[in-house]
């Protein structure tokens, strides 16, 4: 860096963009609401990715201000009661800032969570995002489906995760998802994939996971 300004390399990138993917921290998110339109918050997940390595999650259930609708507990299995003794989102809302304060979010399909957390957290500032939906549909072409459940079928991504989790609940999905991420990160050949192709967003499509339900 000179005077302020980054300097390229000879074939024009700069040094950030040419690290690998590990450099940076990730705060890998999921969020399940309540079926009401716009949803609330019933539950929100988030683990971290330093080094390359995935960290504990954590997770919060949370009481919404409008009861959950019969068909979004059908979806993610929470109910009323599930959540009547949770605290407020306002209750927690310091502590979920902490976890998603890292350099990049990443969730599948992504704008469907960011949009969410931007509508219940306020001023926060969102990160670079990284959607793993689009990654997917461009690093691994030919794929039945890039819904979530289907990408986690075809790389056997929930084997070993611990036991009592299920699909549609936040702390499971943010695992596969984070799983998911890693390998879309990393080469057949295990090597890292820069930040550059990651940030390459064409071609991407269109999202296959059809409007949100929670």
């Amino acid at each position: 860096m000179r005077g302020g300004m980054v300097v390229p390399t000879l074939d024009g990138m700069a040094p950030e963009q040419m690290s690998d993917w590990t450099s940076l921290r990730y705060a890998v998110v999921d969020v399940e609401g309540n079926g009401q339109q716009p949803p609330d918050l019933v539950e929100v997940a988030v683990v971290p990715i330093v080094g390359g390595a995935i960290g504990e999650p954590k997770s919060w259930l949370v009481k919404p201000e409008r009861p959950i609708k019969y068909f979004a507990t059908r979806i993610h299995g929470l109910t009323n009661d599930d959540v009547a003794d949770a605290p407020a989102l306002a209750d927690i809302e310091d502590e979920v800032r902490r976890c998603l304060d890292d350099s990049v979010l990443v969730a599948h399909n992504a704008h469907v969570d960011v949009g969410v957390l931007q509508r219940h957290l306020g001023a926060w500032e969102c990160p670079e995002v990284f959607d793993t939906l689009r990654l997917a549909k461009r690093l691994l072409p030919g794929q039945m489906s890039y819904r979530l459940g289907a990408l986690v079928t075809s790389f056997a991504l929930a084997d070993g995760l611990p036991d009592g989790l299920s699909p549609h609940r936040a702390t499971y999905d943010v695992l596969v998802a984070a799983r998911l991420f890693v390998r879309l990160a990393t080469r057949d050949d295990g090597t890292p994939r820069s930040l550059q192709e990651l940030r390459d967003q064409k071609p991407g499509g269109d999202s296959d996971e059809g409007p949100s339900l929670f």
